[in-house]
């Protein structure tokens, strides 16, 4: 029995590794909120992705499949691999959707994958797989990957070591000269 790779995930993963080879291994620019599209086999969609704590982000996924529409939301924890452009994450979370068979369904889902934000451009690509426990459907389990590319709308503040280093933001960190006065301090009423 030889077991062989279908070839999505195989274009998938080329994909993501001629994204990574094609981007400069620079520090790249930190997010809080990006969007975008979501591609599987089977289903496509948008995504958005919302950083909460340092390294937790909440992300809602609405997929579209020939016979079914859903809504998804996971908690995830990223982890450095090669510093912050490089991350593999794990998560958790639920869906609901209709099937145009069965009707409405729900479930449970998981998530492991990789994301890189890449250095000069405000974009996020991640290859994720997400299994999930179906309830009230005809498949008690699915297994699906996904790529997606998303764009960064909002940007995390700059705490690295360069920040500054064109005159951007030092003073703001210094304290205000106080004005030299010509006359005495003014005394008040009750000042003895």
């Amino acid at each position: 029995m030889t077991f062989r790779l279908p070839r999505f995930f195989l274009g998938a993963g080329l994909l993501l590794s001629a994204g990574l080879l094609v981007c400069p291994a620079a520090q790249a620019q930190k997010y809080r909120t990006a969007v975008g599209l979501r591609l599987g086999k089977d289903n496509y969609g948008l995504t958005v992705q919302q950083k909460i704590f340092e390294k937790t982000t909440l992300e809602g996924l609405a997929l579209v499949a020939p016979r079914e529409v859903s809504g998804t939301v996971l908690a995830e924890r990223h982890f450095g691999i090669l510093g912050p452009s490089l991350n593999y994450y794990f998560g958790l979370g639920g869906h609901v959707g209709n099937n145009k068979d069965t009707g409405a369904f729900g479930g449970f889902d998981g998530l492991a994958g990789l994301e890189y934000k890449t250095a000069f451009f405000p974009f996020v690509l991640s290859f994720d797989v997400k299994p999930t426990v179906e309830i009230n459907s005809a498949d008690w389990a699915r297994f699906p990957a996904a790529f997606s590319l998303r764009y960064v709308l909002i940007k995390e503040k700059k705490t690295g070591l360069f920040n500054g280093l064109f005159g951007g933001g030092k003073d703001k960190d210094k304290p205000q000269k106080e004005k030299k006065t010509d006359s005495a301090p003014r005394r008040g009423l009750f000042d003895f």
